[in-house]
């Protein structure tokens, strides 16, 4: 029998040798290879963390004892010693489990964790919990060296250093975030690893921390020793282990980077993928002829098509901020107030991080800077990475103005447009799809959108940005029940229902309008407030406003009634 058939819980590798322990790893790591080989996921951050989850669960009782994951994007070892094995080594079951913790899934995970930084602090108030309560269990925070460089992690560590009670913070430094790290605190780890732990600049003793240094970050024994001799402290102590991105798969070790994630087969994640090269290629473009232009990115270089070659070239022009993404809103805002032409390129679930940034520093300063929000609408992805709440949020701020084009030339003209002009702060909701039309000026597109018009004064589809796509396969079922083509509109502009829009709009009796966005504050509410001045029935579809977990794309169209069939039959249901 195999190590790794013999473990159904944490409990089980208690009574085993270093050995046997060392022989589990190495029979999870190609497990790992071979399932996120099969189903993509995260790469690198896993089999760097083999030796760490073991020893953590071999010296701490977890569920009883608290295990609070940074990200939790390296914890597929954990769920494995943890009652969810099948998840990784049956293909069967490859679906039963999501890629980051989850209470749902298990008592073994305190929290539903998919950002970044948190930890330390979720540690610390379970643990300032457990005392006034009176428990003894310990609290364990698991944190990358990536994860330092943000904000909140560094709250955290401050609030620890004042903190007079059990807290083990344990440090995986792999000397990488998704990207390579970038900021000042690097040196100091930098230093902390040539010294074996002991340089005077050391970050975690300024805050007031107890300090141990772990430099064979992958060896069970030398790690169990440490974790063991943590344990007994009575007050906050930092376990610094020296790791391995992506250790046990040549592809991973050797390209850190594009390994941090693995698409199906092995392929990086950033290769192909929405064409999002097209971006940085217009980018490089124009930095080249404008050497005030600023690319700003929080750590996701690659996921926006941002490659090192890429970086390479845009030179100073490009800045990585390390993890901190409401840094980046406040560090554009502050350059293109300057008179830089700023852009920063951030995710949509990340992007809730910066509300504040957003509002405070960007919008109510009027700072020109370009925001481009990728990935937001639709997905099956874990509720932590959802791209649906993006529009609700920064189409209410006052002062931004935020556009939703369809096509690449449509992004194409309004990106160009908005690294020229001076008025205000823009968003621009990158496509997710590629998805080609005609050539329209971005003026154009401000003062009306897409318009395709009829003569039928009856029904209007509105799909705004990717749903655009959803309207028109509208419109051609509508057309096929022997009706009129209706009018077809992409607004563009999603801050606010235009005058003029509104205008051609209240000329028909229904319009329909569909968005990738949750309905409750969305474009879609602005429009119909507006039509319903004007005595104009509106149907507004959109997400519900709920999390959505790993759910099929296909799936929650038809829940919003966003299919051909759904909308004809809506439209049918009114007559």
């Amino acid at each position: 029998m195999s190590m790794i058939d013999r473990i159904h819980s944490p409990q089980d590798i208690k009574g085993l040798c270093p050995q046997e322990l060392t022989a589990l790893a190495e029979e999870i790591r190609q497990a790992l290879v071979v399932r996120i080989g099969a189903t993509g996921g995260h790469m690198g951050s896993n089999l760097g963390m083999i030796e760490a989850t073991v020893a953590l669960h071999y010296v701490f009782d977890s569920p009883r004892d608290k295990l609070v994951w940074d990200v939790s994007h390296q914890t597929y070892t954990h769920k494995i010693l943890t009652g969810r094995k099948d998840a990784y080594l049956d293909p069967a079951h490859y679906a039963d489990v999501s890629g980051y913790t989850n209470p749902d899934e298990s008592a073994h995970d305190p929290f539903m964790v998919g950002h970044t930084s948190t930890a330390i602090s979720l540690a610390l108030g379970l643990a300032k919990g457990r005392d006034l309560l009176g428990g003894k269990e310990c609290v364990v925070a698991v944190v990358g060296d990536g994860a330092l460089s943000g904000g909140e992690a560094l709250e955290g560590l401050n609030n620890a250093g004042a903190y007079d009670g059990q807290l083990l913070i344990l440090l995986n430094d792999n000397e990488m975030s998704i990207a390579p790290n970038h900021g000042g605190l690097y040196g100091s780890l930098a230093a902390l690893r040539q010294s074996g732990g002991k340089a005077p600049n050391n970050l975690f003793t300024a805050f007031g921390l107890e300090y141990l240094y772990v430099e064979q970050g992958n060896d069970i024994s030398a790690l169990v020793e440490a974790l063991s001799r943590a344990k007994e402290y009575t007050r906050p102590v930092v376990v610094h282990i020296h790791t391995q991105k992506g250790l046990g798969c040549a592809w991973a070790e050797q390209n850190k980077e594009q390994g941090h994630w693995a698409n199906p087969g092995g392929a990086a994640r950033f290769e192909g993928e929405n064409n999002p090269t097209f971006t940085a290629d217009l980018l490089l473009s124009w930095a080249k002829k404008d050497p005030t232009l600023l690319a700003v990115n929080a750590a996701t270089p690659g996921a926006v098509g941002w490659t090192p070659e890429w970086r390479r070239q845009m030179g100073a022009q490009y800045q990585d901020v390390a993890i901190a993404e409401e840094h980046a809103v406040a560090l554009v805002s502050g350059a293109a107030k300057r008179g830089a032409h700023a852009v920063l390129a951030i995710q949509s679930s990340f992007a809730q991080r910066t509300y504040d940034q957003l509002l405070q520093d960007l919008a109510l300063n009027r700072s020109p800077a370009t925001v481009l929000v990728y990935f937001g609408g639709f997905s099956s992805a874990d509720p932590t990475h959802a791209g649906c709440y993006d529009i609700a949020m920064m189409s209410n701020i006052p002062g931004l103005l935020c556009l939703a084009p369809h096509t690449q030339e449509e992004y194409a003209a309004l990106l160009r447009w908005s690294l020229q002009q001076t008025a205000g702060p823009v968003v621009i909701r990158v496509p997710q799809q590629v998805v080609h039309g005609p050539t329209s000026s971005a003026e154009t597109l401000l003062a009306q959108g897409v318009v395709q018009p009829s003569t039928d004064s009856e029904v209007a589809i509105v799909g705004l940005g990717d749903a655009f796509t959803y309207a028109q396969q509208a419109a051609i079922a509508w057309q096929a029940e022997g009706r009129p083509a209706p009018t077809l509109v992409n607004p563009v502009v999603y801050s606010a229902a235009s005058p003029a829009l509104v205008e051609l709009l209240s000329a028909h009796r229904t319009v329909v309008c569909l968005e990738t966005g949750i309905i409750e504050g969305g474009y879609g509410a602005k429009l119909a407030v507006a039509l319903a001045e004007k005595g104009v029935r509106t149907l507004v579809r959109g997400a519900d406003k709920r999390f959505i977990d790993r759910e099929a794309v296909t799936n929650q169209l038809a829940r919003y009634r966003m299919t051909p069939e759904a909308v004809v039959a809506d439209l049918l249901a009114l007559e």
